[in-house]
């Protein structure tokens, strides 16, 4: 099975556990998708449902993909845009990319936040606490080239196609109000912001958010998936004892590249907590490549 990856990025994306995650999705799974904590909608977009309920507090990543799906940007418009303004970094260099984040800070477009996400250090999400976008620039004035510009447009074509064919619906508001609107038959896939690990990139995150979020789930109706951290070399999460070990808990070792030096690269436990039984997945504590 092929990964699509989203033409949106952020560190902790879970490119590298879509295939796992799917796997574990009953094969008589025929009602609505829904996700809390959309994120890049990379897990959403390879699970390719045909009813998707896609939601986050990040305004800006809902309007870049409502933007899609309401047919603003397209594929075309993506690429005249990425050749301009490329153009124009490869001239000034990173005078244009804080240029554009100042843009972006005051106008919010959705082009400039796709701009600034894959020209940026790292392909980091951050706001600082006044709302304004503050990663710095990624030192590579010739970022843009036509093979790059062409892979961001494909991965819209993407997306745009599923917006195009299925339902999908964005919207900006928090877990509890989208956990409301789960029924039976539905499935709830959580991607919270990993306690105690890194910030989110929008909104924090702690205990008493984690809680709610558990409260949240065991009401729901729905069935649930929710992507943690379940320990590394040198720490262990304490929430899985404390609220989720009542679910059926699976674990997998991959890595995560966090900073720009290969020494941060550090295997992590990842955990998936289910309300329901899962088909057994042969790769269990491995690092899985697609």
């Amino acid at each position: 099975m092929r990964v699509y990856v989203p033409p949106i990025k952020s560190q902790g994306i879970k490119t590298k556990l879509v295939l796992w995650i799917n796997s574990i999705i009953p094969n008589t799974f025929k009602g609505r998708w829904i996700e809390p904590f959309m994120g890049t909608g990379v897990v959403a977009f390879n699970v390719s449902p045909y009813h998707a309920l896609l939601c986050d507090t990040n305004p800006y990543i809902i309007n870049f993909y409502r933007s899609i799906a309401e047919g603003s940007i397209t594929p075309e418009i993506v690429r005249r845009f990425l050749h301009r303004e490329g153009a124009i970094l490869l001239d000034k260099g990173e005078t244009h990319y804080y240029a554009v984040r100042e843009r972006f800070n005051k106008e919010h477009k959705p082009l400039d936040f796709l701009f600034l996400n894959r020209s940026c250090f790292n392909g980091m999400i951050r706001f600082n606490r006044k709302g304004e976008f503050n990663v710095p620039f990624c030192h590579k004035s010739q970022r843009f080239v036509q093979s790059y510009i062409t892979r961001i447009v494909n991965q819209v074509a993407y997306i745009s196609a599923m917006c195009h064919t299925k339902e999908f619906i964005f919207k900006c508001q928090g877990f509890e109000q989208t956990m409301l609107e789960g029924q039976g038959g539905d499935i709830i896939y959580c991607d919270p912001p990993y306690i105690n690990r890194h910030v989110d990139y929008y909104n924090g995150w702690d205990g008493d958010q984690e809680r709610a979020l558990y409260r949240a789930l065991s009401k729901t109706p729905s069935k649930f998936i929710l992507s943690t951290w379940h320990h590394n070399d040198f720490r262990k999460n304490e929430y899985i004892e404390e609220l989720w070990s009542r679910y059926n808990i699976l674990t997998k070792k991959h890595f995560y590249h966090i900073g720009a030096r290969e020494k941060n690269r550090n295997a992590m436990i990842e955990a998936i907590v289910t309300n329901y039984d899962t088909p057994f997945y042969e790769d269990l504590h491995s690092d899985h490549q697609p």
